[in-house]
């Protein structure tokens, strides 16, 4: 019986997310790393994370927050120097690689130069897909635009 249990084991964990990708900013020694974790197969949300390394000077974790699995796609913009801005949704996040740490939340209207974008693919594989210059163009006109009236 504990031999069978022992064996069925990993078949819980069979279908669960959990994967990672880069962007890599200045080589592998400065970059932000996106980490998908799904707990259990039957949980429908998946767990972000962020982890923002400039090394050798800091490298650190921060939780974004949990989102249903249908919906990992986040949005990545650069904001300043070494600062950059994260949107999921409504949700936004700002991260600073120069000392590793989290500014709290962006204003929605200043997120800055999209860089790109995370999402999961139909495997559920992680990928960063960079930003087309005309889509960079297109927010920056429409972040510049005053709001209706």
């Amino acid at each position: 019986m504990r031999r069978t249990l022992i064996l069925l084991t990993p078949l819980l964990l069979a279908g669960c997310i959990k994967d990672s990708t880069s962007y890599y900013i200045n080589g592998s020694e400065h970059a932000l790393t996106l980490r998908a974790e799904q707990d259990y197969f039957w949980d429908d949300s998946v767990t972000l994370a962020v982890t923002a390394a400039r090394l050798p000077d800091c490298q650190r974790q921060f939780v974004l927050a949990k989102v249903p699995a249908g919906e990992v796609a986040l949005d990545l913009f650069n904001a300043g120097e070494n600062v950059y801005n994260l949107r999921a949704g409504s949700q936004s996040w700002q991260i600073d690689t120069q000392n590793c740490t989290e500014n709290g939340t962006p204003d929605a209207k200043a997120l800055g130069e999209p860089v790109g974008s995370f999402s999961l693919n139909d495997d559920d594989k992680l990928v960063f897909q960079a930003a087309t210059p005309a889509a960079a163009a297109t927010t920056a006109t429409a972040a510049a635009e005053p709001p209706a009236q």
